[in-house]
């Protein structure tokens, strides 16, 4: 796994969120690490592993450091991939984080935000740090173990200077090998 080019994350352009309430922005999410899981529903490795492995981040990190965002990034099959397949299958594997609808784009079948972050398919993982920059662009299979260390480095990554005192200093965890 190797580190994206450290840029800042381009907001998600999305035509529906389902399981949310109003519409989540990347911009609104600073502060948070987000982690976004691209995926098709008729994606066997998104269904076998990308799905398993956003939900156990969900339920492992708390939400207040880490939202995880699903991103349904329809690049075939469009005709059987619509937004009511889509509720039924939220429902039936029991996902319940947002989950937006990839903008479909009017010039090709890439939609909008899979096209801008040039995705190479599905599963897709995204790792935005709390300043919203992009940390990780993952396609494929990711090992569960690495994925958690990055998203827990991640959420306990200080920023600032080390703060001696008394007790000793605290360094950025990012430093830490």
């Amino acid at each position: 796994m190797r580190p994206a080019t450290v840029t800042a994350a381009p907001e998600l352009e999305v035509a529906a969120w389902l399981n949310a309430h109003g519409s989540p922005s990347l911009a609104a999410l600073r502060g948070k690490v987000v982690v976004v899981y691209a995926f098709q529903m008729l994606c066997p490795g998104c269904v076998s592993h990308g799905i398993p492995q956003a939900k156990k981040i969900a339920a492992t990190f708390d939400r207040g450091d880490v939202e995880v965002l699903g991103l349904h990034t329809v690049f075939e099959h469009h005709a059987v991939m619509g937004r009511d397949a889509l509720e039924a299958f939220l429902h039936e594997y029991r996902i319940d984080f947002p989950v937006g609808i990839d903008q479909p784009s009017d010039s090709g079948p890439v939609p909008r935000t899979m096209a801008r972050y040039r995705m190479r398919g599905t599963p897709t993982l995204l790792l935005i740090d709390r300043q919203g920059m992009l940390r990780q662009q993952v396609f494929g299979m990711a090992d569960d173990m690495q994925v958690g260390a990055l998203v827990a480095g991640l959420v306990h990554e200080y920023a600032g200077e080390p703060q001696c005192d008394e007790g000793g200093c605290r360094i950025p965890l990012s430093t830490v090998t």
